[in-house]
């Protein structure tokens, strides 16, 4: 029995574990890049580098986990947003502030993603399939409590997000979120 008992135990403790892991690797991503020396990322994460290898074989794996557990990170954070703020419209925002956070600070993720690596060739199905639903699912919420215009698509709506975050990080001029504040705002009924 004792060795069933710990095993649930051991799962939650690999998890976390790797939790650590891609935390460590996406801070260490937005600070230098993709190609930050793993060295770096075992540092930041409390761990020898072995521990980044035994969990993710290669870079490739590494820089997908990190891909895929920010989606889900942003995904997960629209129903949390609903129920917590005070309106649909301010979850929204917040949701759309943590997307702009997500697209401007993947520095050299978009160049490892067309690399022509086959590890990376899921990833664009899979971040569409996980937000447009919970941006459809703020939008609509917003929509329903009479707070924003209802012709607005979630896809129309997050590739203009996209669009408008362009070069954010090479322009110390240009303010990507104020930008995207704006267009959030325009979509209230006036």
């Amino acid at each position: 029995m004792g060795s069933e008992s710990g095993t649930p135990r051991r799962r939650a403790d690999a998890r976390r574990n790797e939790q650590t892991l891609l935390d460590a690797a996406a801070a260490a991503f937005v600070a230098a890049g993709v190609d930050v020396p793993v060295r770096d990322i075992a540092t930041r994460a409390g761990v020898g580098v072995g521990t980044i290898y035994r969990h993710f074989p290669t870079r490739a794996d590494l820089i997908v986990a990190v891909y895929r557990h920010q989606v889900e990170a942003c995904a997960e954070a629209g129903p949390a947003l609903l129920a917590s703020l005070e309106s649909p419209h301010a979850a929204l925002g917040r949701w759309i502030n943590l997307f702009v956070d997500f697209l401007v600070t993947k520095h050299g993720l978009a160049e490892a993603l067309q690399s022509g690596d086959a590890a990376f060739d899921t990833l664009h199905a899979y971040f569409l399939d996980r937000l447009v639903p919970a941006c459809a699912q703020l939008l609509d919420a917003a929509v329903e409590a009479g707070e924003i215009v209802s012709d607005i698509d979630a896809y129309e709506l997050m590739r203009g997000v996209g669009n408008l975050c362009i070069g954010a990080g090479s322009n110390p001029r240009y303010d990507a979120r104020r930008m995207v504040g704006l267009v959030i705002a325009g979509l209230r009924l006036r």
